[in-house]
């Protein structure tokens, strides 16, 4: 077996006319030792990660260049030894460059091109290589999806031999991955999850990012973020529908309106995640104005579509404000800059100009490469942050200090601010800014975006559902939007009218169907897609059970043509046990508890997903959240509409559960109506205790 793992063709370069079932065959050789591949030049038409600073010590380094050669056979070894010692000298990580694919392009290709014995171990292959897609992922050679370090692989030979494992994969094989090191195919069965990932699950007393730096040098760790070490990352359309979605629920929160037409949303952060912030301000008619301090980002923006203005200088900038302010005429801006430049300047100002404001830097990862601070060129940050790390952090903490000043000027006059769970608040509060609630060491006086805005959508059972068509047909997306329309537009219609509905439970149901109803028939005029043809919208649990087997109903017909893996974002109902984001609205202490999210994961694994996932950290960083996502796979049988059936009703009912126990009544309501639904579905029920009572109470000292 080892023979077959480990051997390889010489190298070829196949044109883009040629079948890619040509070249995919490659995948199935393992990885190459003999001979040994040349070591690729750096790409420079992709960006690369910034410098690590694990601050390994002498034994340490040796540990993580003799855990790296656990690859090979003995023979190999002084020849590689001393290429990963450099790599690990020169980038803080050993990310084996020598192995990363050059015969092919990497990206999703149609799944029938990819050399697997089964169509469930083909999808997981697609998804891989999208999360890997350079025009989708934020550092590919480094096998970083997005957020700066959210890592699908530690290294290329890891993913060499997954890709193998799953080429010999049959149906009653589970292949295990621990933190990106593929441990393994072992016996299952059919229904058992073709693959079980988990990332970056260390004992509670070492998840410091101080431990998170050591333990991922080693090549024994590593940070999956969310969707990418879970194989489930659709490029930047999931966060635009998201932040859509927010700032339309903001909108309507605070400045009562239905969207931000003639209302300003400042922001920062163009580069993964955070690019969707000037379509998403476009799309719900607003003005926005995204700072970024890196040209490159920016410019992908603006070469996508998604930024319609630049400004260079704040001068300009603010003119572009007030014109649009003026003219009501939605827009994006994006400012080439440092956002607490144009913080502070905006405070100066005696006229009120910005309306709603956040941040979307990537702060889980404030000190390599995540924030650059006030005052410093990218190169400049870049240089600092590896030759001098204690410098540049108090660097990155002055900055958050003048950033929160300039930001609380802006709310006492009325601005409306939130942090978009991306550690913001609880970095500034870690830099001495005042941001903590009087007397709190853990509240804060912002509201995270789910504590005001998406909560209570969550405890309704709304959440983000994303589905990818592995035909890579434009056709079969579109098709699938037309699906998914009708199915929602009859849900929205049916909540309208249905009488035995609370009336105020019935315009929040019919709202949030319009919303997505909306967004649905506008995707493909959004050209949103980036990578595989995905698509996202937030619904509960009725109408993704609906969608799911409605796809599959049009796959057993031939009305698509291929198979359609169904995922969504650990972002969701279920999906996240994030204190400061995704569960900051359970009030009764549970919050830092992280039960929900490894239960569901555990109940996916056994009610018919795919593949499932498990990660610690995420968004808001190593230690801060434990999160959980699936991959499930449509394809037209019966079996595959009884497993999407079971698996959802459970992805999203235990998340409502845990939040109805934690006394929300949004989730109150979507309990009641699920279990209505629902014989089988019985659920400890809670009582409200009076609040006159415990004000009654005297406790002893």
């Amino acid at each position: 077996f080892l023979t077959l793992i480990f051997s390889w063709p010489r190298h070829f370069s196949p044109r883009t006319q040629m079948d890619p079932k040509s070249f995919l065959s490659v995948l199935t050789r393992g990885v190459p030792l003999d001979p040994l591949p040349q070591l690729p030049a750096r790409d420079s038409s992709v960006p690369h990660a910034p410098k690590r600073t694990p601050n390994l010590n002498t034994a340490e380094r040796k540990l993580a260049v003799q855990n790296a050669l656990r690859y090979f056979p003995e023979r190999l070894h002084a020849q590689l030894a001393q290429e990963f010692a450099d790599e690990l000298s020169e980038y803080g990580h050993i990310y084996m460059y020598r192995f990363r694919p050059t015969e092919y392009v990497m990206k999703a290709y149609p799944i029938e091109a990819y050399p697997a014995q089964c169509r469930q171990a083909a999808s997981v292959m697609l998804m891989i290589m999208n999360n890997l897609d350079h025009a989708v992922a934020q550092f590919p050679d480094e096998l970083i999806t997005y957020g700066g370090n959210g890592s699908v692989f530690s290294n290329w030979v890891q993913y060499l031999l997954v890709m193998k494992y799953l080429s010999e994969m049959r149906e009653d094989q589970t292949l295990v991955m621990h933190s990106g090191h593929p441990l393994g195919l072992f016996p299952s069965h059919k229904d058992a999850p073709r693959v079980v990932v988990t990332n970056g699950l260390t004992i509670p007393a070492y998840t410091t990012p101080i431990d998170y730096d050591r333990l991922y040098a080693l090549g024994v760790s590593q940070y999956g973020q969310m969707t990418a070490g879970s194989y489930c990352y659709i490029g930047p359309q999931g966060i635009v529908h998201g932040t859509t979605i927010t700032v339309l629920n903001g909108a309507r929160n605070f400045l009562g309106a239905d969207d931000l037409q003639g209302r300003v949303y400042m922001s920062s952060g163009l580069g993964g995640m955070s690019g969707a912030q000037p379509k998403a301000g476009l799309i719900a008619r607003g003005i926005s104005v995204t700072a970024e301090v890196d040209e490159a980002a920016l410019n992908k923006r603006v070469e996508q579509g998604w930024v319609q203005q630049v400004a260079r200088d704040i001068p300009t900038l603010e003119r572009m404000v007030r014109e649009a302010r003026h003219d009501k005429v939605a827009t994006s801006i994006a400012y080439h800059g440092n956002v607490v430049d144009l913080w502070e300047h905006f405070a100066e100002i005696d006229e009120q100009l910005i309306d709603l404001g956040s941040d979307q830097t990537s702060l889980h990862n404030p000190f390599n490469g995540g924030y650059y601070p006030v005052g410093m060129t990218v190169e400049e940050s870049n240089a600092m942050m590896a030759s001098d790390p204690a410098a540049f952090k108090e660097r990155v903490q002055a900055s958050l200090r003048r950033q929160v000043a300039a930001i609380n000027k802006l709310s006492a006059r009325g601005m409306r601010f939130w942090d978009y769970g991306n550690a913001f608040l609880l970095q500034a509060s870690k830099a001495g800014a005042p941001v903590l609630k009087e007397g709190s060491t853990t509240e804060f006086i912002y509201p995270s975006y789910v504590e005001n805005i998406m909560g209570d959508v969550f405890s309704l059972g709304f959440g983000p559902f994303r589905w990818v068509c592995c035909s890579g047909s434009p056709t079969d997306l579109a098709e699938t939007d037309r699906i998914a329309a009708r199915v929602i537009e009859r849900l929205a219609r049916e909540a309208q009218h249905d009488e035995t509905i609370p009336a105020e439970f019935r315009a929040k149901l019919a709202q949030q169907y319009r919303d997505n109803l909306l967004w649905v028939r506008q995707a493909d005029e959004h050209k949103l897609v980036v990578g595989s043809q995905a698509r996202i919208l937030y619904s509960d649990e009725r109408g993704r059970r609906d969608l799911a087997l409605a796809f599959n109903q049009a796959i057993a017909e031939g009305r698509l043509s291929g198979p359609v893996v169904l995922s969504r974002d650990h972002h969701d109902v279920s999906g996240a046990d994030s204190p400061f984001r995704e569960t900051s609205n359970i009030r009764d202490g549970s919050r830092f508890c992280a039960d929900m999210a490894t239960q569901t994961c555990i109940g996916d694994a056994f009610r018919g997903a795919t593949w499932v996932a498990l990660h610690n950290g995420g968004g808001v960083g190593w230690g801060q959240v434990v999160n959980c996502g699936f991959g499930l796979v449509l394809d037209g049988s019966d079996d595959a509409a009884r497993r999407a059936s079971l698996m959802l009703h459970w992805d999203v009912n235990h998340g409502v559960a845990r939040r109805s126990w934690s006394q929300n009544r949004n989730a109150d309501f979507a309990l009641q109506r699920a279990m209505q639904r629902e014989p089988r579905l019985r659920v400890t029920q809670q009582s409200r205790a009076d609040p006159a009572l415990l004000d009654s109470l005297s406790f002893g000292q």
